[in-house]
């Protein structure tokens, strides 16, 4: 299902957002997640943030490799709820085996979080994961003028 200009620019005008993946037990794992935009495909990498046992072995990608329906939802949160927004997004994920969709993807990484400019990433030690969305909602409390 293809995004509109309005979930392009919301998913764009975010720099996190929360991903859901189960793995075979059934059980949900959330976390935060850097991600990039290409068309409507949306891209992260196990990058060099502090981990208890390496990029490579994080329940997000085993849980991705054992059920590729994901979940990602970013939020605009604000104590005036009439503020209140977000997008839901559910999507099939899977690992970028390709090295010039990696290096594509890596790019628009780097370009959207200085961070990862500093860190040594490559595919060989820091997978990436393409999602392309199946269905999306956009809601807002009140809608844009």
């Amino acid at each position: 299902m293809a995004l509109t200009a309005e979930a392009r620019a919301f998913l764009d005008a975010h720099a996190v957002g929360h991903l859901a993946t189960t793995g075979a037990d059934g059980a949900p794992h959330v976390v935060p997640l850097c991600y990039a935009r290409i068309d409507d495909r949306l891209y992260f990498v196990a990058d060099d943030k502090p981990k208890r046992r390496g990029p490579r072995a994080l329940k997000r990608l085993a849980n991705i490799a054992a059920n590729p329906r994901v979940a990602l939802v970013v939020d605009d949160y604000d104590a005036d709820w009439s503020r209140l927004a977000y997008l839901l997004l559910h999507l099939d994920a899977e690992a970028v085996d390709d090295p010039v969709e990696y290096a594509g993807a890596l790019a628009a990484l780097r370009q959207r979080y200085p961070q990862y400019r500093q860190m040594t990433l490559e595919a060989a030690t820091h997978p990436m994961v393409r999602m392309t969305p199946r269905r999306w909602h956009l809601w807002r409390a009140h809608p844009r003028p």
